[in-house]
């Protein structure tokens, strides 16, 4: 039976990553073109992708402090539900105001990428839905890859507007319409899918429920501030290099059309979504840590020579591969979080530590423009490299030590 060793529970997160992430895919692609045909200005666009951000932060610490107590099912719940009203709002208006009320509390995602609330309560819930303590990598990895594929079907299908337009004579701002109907309905279907979860997913242990506390024990602390500054850095330095500043360097330097790069990010959606089938496997065999460092430091020097590649040829190649290696970290990193905090720790931990790379991904993208105009297209790459391979040098010099619970023998 196709993924015996999963309880129900287990199998329901999977399918609410699927629709989930497929609808990210497309609203990641067509949000900022969509409010530019609007009549939007450069500046008014930002205010409503940077809400999406503060909304990724704002929604983590709630589930840090409060999922546990009020409960996992319930706060996923609201956040499905909230995804939903914002796809509804997006499709029966272009008023700003609403637009950006409906960007800060929709939980939308438009970094091409899940870094948000969903991601955190889920993350925490994983390892209670293994049948067997030794597939904790292995959910972990399917859990992204998984995710990964679906959102490189979801960009795919952001060249709908397009086909609307040619076949059917449909305004251009009405084309997208459709898009916004599809993302309101996959939330009404993330909603029914977390009616269905078993009271399993709550924490087990008990805690003052009157406290504010993340519920981390002071040794659980030390680890977590120091995992979340490593990982803040590793954001900040991703933030130079994020989904649509790559797709406008392949644009202005080498003159690659819209289509063109869309196929070429979908691309690299399949190669990283293979990439952590791979991962888990080689964690297995040499631990999460050695994994995430080892595959890591390659696709950022893969990274920094993309800047300096000659042709467009030589740059795809190079980014293609840096592709099928620079993710590999983030089920491993996962995995790790969960597994040297306490059961009741999780939520509280995954939601500090993506918290903590929201934070430092939201101040990178700003910069990079003023990096361009004073140093040179290629700079963000060069510096976003750099800084990613000293937080490798970080993570294996402070955790090499530290196993997972589920590694150690």
């Amino acid at each position: 039976m196709i993924l015996n060793w999963l309880t129900k529970d287990g199998k329901l997160i999977i399918s609410a990553r699927i629709i989930r992430t497929f609808s990210f895919g497309f609203l990641s692609m067509i949000l900022a073109i969509y409010l530019k045909l609007i009549g939007f200005d450069e500046l008014l666009i930002g205010f409503i992708l940077s809400a999406t951000l503060v909304n990724s932060i704002i929604f983590n610490l709630f589930s840090s402090f409060f999922a546990d107590r009020i409960g996992r099912k319930k706060v996923l719940i609201i956040y499905a539900s909230l995804m939903t009203v914002s796809g509804c709002v997006f499709l029966i208006t272009e008023n700003y105001f609403a637009l950006i009320i409906a960007a800060f509390i929709g939980t939308i995602n438009v970094t091409g990428s899940e870094t948000g609330a969903f991601l955190s309560l889920e993350q925490a819930i994983l390892p209670q839905t293994v049948k067997n303590i030794k597939k904790t990598n292995s959910i972990f990895a399917l859990y992204n890859m998984i995710g990964t594929f679906s959102m490189a079907g979801g960009v795919l299908l952001s060249s709908l507007p397009q086909i609307i337009q040619v076949n059917f004579g449909v305004s251009t701002l009405d084309s997208f319409k459709p898009l916004f109907l599809i993302y309101l309905l996959a939330g009404i279907a993330v909603v029914i899918i977390y009616f269905f979860f078993s009271k399993e997913i709550e924490v087990k242990k008990t805690f003052d429920s009157k406290s504010l506390s993340t519920n981390l024990s002071p040794k659980s602390k030390q680890v977590i501030l120091k995992l979340s500054s490593l990982f803040a850095l590793d954001s900040f330095a991703g933030g130079f290099v994020i989904q649509s500043i790559v797709a406008f360097w392949f644009f202005t330097k080498f003159g690659v059309d819209l289509t063109t790069l869309s196929l070429i990010f979908s691309v690299a959606g399949v190669l990283t979504a293979i990439s952590f089938f791979f991962a888990a496997k080689i964690a297995g065999k040499i631990g999460l840590i050695c994994t995430m460092v080892f595959t890591h430091i390659p696709s950022n020097v893969l990274l920094i020579l993309v800047a300096i590649a000659p042709t467009f040829q030589i740059a795809l190649i190079l980014f293609l591969a840096r592709m099928s290696l620079s993710q590999m970290d983030v089920p491993t990193r996962q995995a790790y979080i969960v597994a040297v905090v306490e059961e009741n720790e999780r939520t509280a931990a995954a939601g500090i530590t993506n918290t903590s790379r929201n934070i430092a991904q939201s101040i990178s993208p700003s910069i990079t423009g003023a990096i361009i105009q004073s140093l040179s297209l290629s700079a963000p790459f060069v510096i976003g490299g750099l800084l990613k391979i000293v937080y490798d040098v970080g993570i294996y010099v402070s955790f090499r030590k530290i196993k997972a619970s589920h590694e150690v023998k």
